[in-house]
Formats: structure tokens, C-alpha cells, sequence
């Protein structure tokens, strides 16, 4: 029997899942798989609950899961979860947050 598991980021970490660029140009030419770039959006799938500051006190994450962000070429460590290509990386890989 195979039940879904569920992963929970530590620390300051969120899971992404990158959200895909479109496969045309602007002049309408198709663009294959191979010569397209990795987006560097995606979707927050899940965060952790924060970083410890020098105190001790827990510094809650400026994201949380449903944010559209921004992230570096080479950010994160890319893995696969039930099947899904995600990225896991610190919140300070993260450049922006899309509204």
C-alpha cells in the first residue's frame, strides 16, 4: 500500500516548485526543451518554521506557502517528492516575493 508522504522543512528552508515559462517566443517561435532555461519562479510549497537568532529566539520566515517568488539561477537543491521535481533552499535564496 502506498501512502503520500509528506516532507517538513527545518529551519529556515522552504520547498519550491517552479513554476514554468512559456514555451513560445514573443515573435510566436516554439522553443524546445532543450535550448529553454530553468524558470527561476516558483510557487512555495511549504516553509519551515524559521532560523534562531543569537538569543536563541525563534525568527519567523518572511514567506509562507502559497507565495510566488523569485530565486536564484542556481539556488536550492533540486529533489523529488511523490513524483514532483521541487527545489529545497534557504529563505535567503529567495530574491523576492511576486504580488
Amino acid at each position: 500500500m502506498a501512502t503520500k508522504s509528506t516532507f517538513r522543512p527545518l529551519h529556515d528552508r522552504v520547498v519550491v516548485k517552479r513554476i514554468e515559462a512559456e514555451a513560445k517566443s514573443v515573435g510566436g517561435i516554439i522553443i524546445p526543451d532543450t535550448a529553454k532555461e530553468k524558470p527561476q519562479e516558483g510557487l512555495i510549497v511549504a516553509a519551515g518554521p524559521g532560523a534562531r537568532d543569537e538569543s536563541g529566539k525563534l525568527v519567523a520566515l518572511d514567506v509562507k506557502a502559497g507565495d510566488k517568488v523569485l530565486f536564484g539561477k542556481w539556488s536550492g537543491t533540486e529533489v523529488k517528492i511523490d513524483g514532483q521535481d521541487l527545489l529545497i533552499m534557504k529563505e535567503s535564496d529567495i530574491l523576492g516575493v511576486i504580488s
